[in-house]
């Protein structure tokens, strides 16, 4: 892309955003102000979500949580509950936390500078910068997958996946105007959405087709150029369907660090790469009791690792520790991951019933 092309990109994406834009229910409606809390919510969303799957939930916390205040002033369970499903819990964590954070510390209201928005909990490069140009004007570039995507088309770069990020950034950089910067960020969004997708673009259709390197090249679905991914290794558990003389579960809380830091599920041996013998993980059971196997495995795949998860369900005294007992109609008021629900469906499956 030469230097008249860049220059003449963003009045041309402008327009065909004004004549295409998405309709989302977090976005201002045209030459309105952008609301900081609406940009943010919906960017902490997005991340490793799509927009279709998002939509639900931001419409729930938005009417729960109206404002930054409000979120700020609820219980970080109410907020895992209405997390679930959206997977990646360390993102409604640290929602929460910036929310307390902003609210006690800022007033209420989100800095608009891109370096002090890092500083907050859970906002990283991108949605500071995002947040800085569609709430705030600047002129900050954010790069998500759709916008990397056009990027690396429209200037043809051959570096791979992750090593290019930086230089793709810089080139983001480039193109962003001087006025309309939000409105620049959320075109390019939406033409990576809508027009330069995966696969086979519709380049025809494309208002920056004119000066695009992998266009001219006809070669536009090669890029971006990745790297071979590593194989996703597989880790073996078990996990314990403990119940009481009352028939209720045994549940209780994950560590706040960590993979689904906070969440609670059933107690379970730690998740490993080898098998672990049925003998071990008796052992390693939350009290005695009689213990049989379930038939069959949940499994369930993380980002890094594929999980395999085999059940024991066994009677407990009750007596000990001081534990958290669930009646079974009462699970879904639980923030239980994805994991766990699959688990609660295979004992009904399989179980004592």
């Amino acid at each position: 892309m030469d230097k008249i092309a860049i220059a003449n990109a963003a009045p041309r994406l402008l327009a065909w955003y004004d004549a295409n834009r998405r309709h989302l229910p977090w976005r201002s409606a045209p030459g309105a102000v952008a609301d900081a809390y609406h940009v943010w919510l919906s960017e902490i969303m997005l991340q490793q979500t799509t927009v279709a799957a998002v939509i639900p939930y931001f419409n729930y916390f938005i009417e729960r949580w109206p404002d930054i205040n409000a979120l700020a002033a609820a219980h970080l369970d109410d907020v895992l509950h209405g997390w679930q499903g959206l997977g990646y819990y360390a993102r409604a964590r640290n929602l929460h936390k910036c929310a307390r954070l902003v609210a006690a510390d800022l007033a209420g209201r989100f800095p608009a500078d891109e370096d002090a928005l890092r500083r907050l909990p859970g906002i990283g490069a991108y949605t500071a910068a995002a947040m800085a140009a569609i709430a705030f004007g600047a002129p900050a570039a954010p790069v998500d997958a759709n916008i990397e995507r056009v990027v690396a088309r429209l200037f043809g770069v051959g570096e791979a996946l992750p090593k290019a990020k930086p230089r793709i950034k810089a080139l983001a950089a480039s193109l962003v105007p001087a006025v309309r910067a939000g409105d620049h960020a959320q075109a390019l969004m939406d033409l990576g959405a809508a027009i330069c997708v995966s696969g086979r673009p519709d380049c025809e259709a494309c208002p920056l087709a004119q000066g695009c390197r992998a266009r001219a090249a006809g070669n536009a679905e090669l890029y971006p150029k990745k790297a071979p991914k590593k194989p996703r290794p597989t880790r073996h558990g078990w996990v314990f369907w403990a119940l009481d003389g009352k028939g209720r579960v045994l549940i209780q809380r994950r560590p706040e660090e960590g993979l689904l830091g906070g969440m609670m599920e059933f107690p379970s041996t730690p998740w490993q790469e080898g098998a672990m013998e049925i003998s071990a993980a008796i052992r390693a059971a939350p009290g005695p009791g009689e213990w049989r196997q379930l038939p069959g495995l949940v499994r369930h795949s993380f980002t890094h690792f594929h999980l395999e998860l085999r059940v024991l369900l066994g009677v407990l005294d009750g007596r000990g520790r001081a534990k958290t007992w669930c009646a079974l109609d009462r699970l879904g008021e639980y923030a239980l991951p994805t994991v766990m629900k699959k688990v609660a469906r295979h004992v009904d499956r399989e179980g004592p019933g």
